[in-house]
């Protein structure tokens, strides 16, 4: 007993350790997706805003090392943008911020898209912006040929992937909520860990009228501590690399404590049976979460 609580100590204290490297630059890069309803029916460029001035870091050609431009089109496509509309649209941001793509990012690469390349569903344009320089406070500007533009209100990306709807007719942004991403993604993470525990359960004997309660509270405490731990990292980072590397350690760890919550109190068979019950639920359970954390985490993300 007292072996499988040091192990037990030993893998919480690795998840913890590995947490750091998770936040590491590897896995899901961030990005914004911006949908335009009512959008302007002539040429108009979409840009991001991010706080402070833009310094203008050169090298010896003259370039920026991170400008929007370069880093987001091609000589060829570059060449081909509007530089009256460009202009207009730096002119258009406000003092303290800087356009992204129309001017650069400064501390960290993105790329952008000042003119829509895709629609949704319904037909409106969209202008997707992504990679590490995306900013978490953000302001949306447009644009028009005809020499109209708007400066929206500062916002928060919440999410580590996500999108916002602004209405140019009205002239307003709207985001999604992010408690709905977190708790979409912990009800689909843990109810499917539940049913499949809760059938095991069954399958090995165990009376769920005598075994409902320590079982509920144990999964509540373990799957669902792990599963809400889990949808918070998704949701705000991203299923990658640094993800899939907590996952083992900490469903072992899990698996530890249940085997030794399940010898005490499930009740009607033997304490043998209440492990391999333990073990064989763990590994099925973490299987599951496995094959089902990537199209989740894609499913929560296209509802933000």
């Amino acid at each position: 007993m007292k072996n499988s609580l040091r192990v037990f100590v030993l893998l919480t204290l690795s998840c913890a350790v590995l947490t750091v490297f998770a936040s590491a630059d590897m896995g899901p890069k961030p990005q914004l997706t911006v949908r335009v309803e009512h959008a302007p029916e002539e040429l108009y460029y979409l840009d991001l805003l991010a706080e402070g001035e833009y310094e203008d870091y050169t090298y010896g050609d003259g370039n920026s090392p991170y400008s929007g431009l370069d880093w987001s089109y091609s000589d060829e496509e570059a060449a081909a943008l509007n530089e009256d509309l460009l202009d207009a649209l730096r002119a258009a941001v406000p003092e303290g911020w800087h356009a992204c793509t129309a001017e650069g990012t400064g501390g960290a690469p993105m790329w952008g898209q000042l003119y829509p390349e895709d629609v949704d569903a319904g037909g409106d344009p969209l202008h997707t912006f992504g990679y590490v320089g995306v900013p978490r406070t953000y302001r949306i500007v447009i644009a028009t040929e005809s020499g109209e533009s708007w400066v929206s209100g500062t916002y928060l990306r919440a999410a580590l992937q996500s999108s916002v709807t602004v209405d140019w007719a009205a002239k307003t942004v709207s985001v999604p909520p992010a408690w709905m991403g977190y708790a979409v993604q912990f009800l689909c993470t843990c109810l499917p860990t539940l049913l499949a525990e809760g059938l095991l359960l069954l399958a090995f004997g165990y009376s769920w009228k005598r075994n409902w309660k320590p079982f509920l509270l144990t999964n509540l405490v373990t799957q669902g501590g792990l599963s809400l731990y889990f949808s918070i990292q998704a949701v705000q980072n991203g299923v990658g690399f640094g993800y899939f590397l907590l996952f083992v350690p900490a469903e072992i760890a899990i698996a530890l404590a249940e085997i030794l919550l399940y010898r005490r109190y499930l009740t009607g068979r033997s304490k043998r049976r209440a492990t391999a019950y333990g073990l064989t639920a763990n590994i099925c359970s973490a299987l599951l979460g496995w094959y089902l954390m990537e199209p989740i985490w894609r499913f929560v993300v296209s509802i933000l």
